[in-house]
């Protein structure tokens, strides 16, 4: 049974993000985005991800098929137009409204009765309905091949993080600053992450407020991090000095990953970013830590 309800009361378009003009190229576009966000392999504990992923399949369902999209706008200009009706109506006139309406509706309906055939109009509402019923029955094959290439880059995505954690290589940067020195030797995050983030994605900068002179920077690819500790010097007048927090990485070129991605392989990468995350709200305390040790 179709809850025709649901998908009345619900703008497809607004779920997407796009105008109710957006090609079918568009609302393809649209739907890649968020549901890619919202993919429940990607968001294991929110058990909202996994609705709102079955809705976004359900509006590039229905707005990427011509005949349903046409019905389910019907039924969305009818709405909008009562809604517009009610707006312009006084509190006094919606009871005589509700009375013609109700008179239109007996009317209409013995109208129907005595059509030839006896064929009935249908409402928005049900011919939507049958719209969706039928892409049920026949199953949606743009659907399967959309979630087909969102499984797909989620594994690619998962093939590049599988080969670098980079809570296990943090960069630990110098400069030149004196105790009291408000400037801080003329860095700050803001300053630090306009020289580095050229290199590549930051996961997190980290500024000591305890010892001048510095911080700490985790990229999120081994190559950014790389070329960061290889080439930036920062401000030539207060050069940055940058170097890998216990050993550098490994080479690792003989252990390529492999092509073929388990459902096992994405708990595990669901795990470590979860650990990843919870070990970031640790880091300006393990930074003063080794600051300490240092001293």
């Amino acid at each position: 049974m179709v809850d025709i309800k649901k998908f009345t009361d619900v703008d497809l378009y607004g779920l997407l993000c796009v105008d109710t003009t957006a090609s079918a190229t568009e609302i393809r576009k649209a739907y890649r985005k968020k549901a890619l966000d919202c993919h429940p392999d990607k968001n294991p504990d929110n058990p909202k991800a996994a609705e709102l992923f079955h809705e976004l399949a359900k509006a590039l369902e229905i707005l990427s098929d011509e005949s349903a999209r046409a019905a389910y706008d019907r039924v969305l200009n009818a709405r909008k137009a009562a809604e517009l009706r009610n707006r312009q109506l006084d509190s006094k006139r919606k009871k005589l409204k509700a009375d013609l309406e109700e008179r239109e509706r007996a009317a209409n309906s013995a109208a129907n009765k005595r059509k030839s055939y006896n064929t009935e109009a249908k409402s928005p509402e049900e011919e939507l309905k049958e719209e969706i019923e039928r892409l049920r029955k026949e199953g949606s094959r743009l659907l399967e091949e959309e979630q087909e290439l969102l499984r797909q880059q989620i594994h690619q995505t998962l093939n590049n993080s599988t080969q670098w954690d980079s809570s296990k290589h943090r960069i630990k940067i110098k400069w030149t600053a004196a105790k009291g020195d408000s400037s801080n030797g003329g860095y700050n995050e803001e300053v630090l992450r306009k020289y580095l983030q050229k290199f590549g994605d930051i996961e997190a900068i980290v500024v000591s407020g305890k010892k001048p002179g510095s911080a700490i920077v985790e990229y999120k690819t081994r190559e950014a991090s790389e070329m960061a500790i290889a080439y930036e010097k920062g401000n030539p007048e207060n050069p940055l000095r940058l170097e890998w927090i216990g050993e550098p990485p490994k080479d690792n070129k003989s252990a390529p990953a492999s092509a073929n991605v388990t459902d096992k392989d994405f708990e595990d990468l669901v795990l470590r970013q979860m650990r990843q995350a919870e070990e970031r709200k640790r880091l300006i305390e393990q930074m003063m830590k080794e600051d300490q040790e240092e001293s």
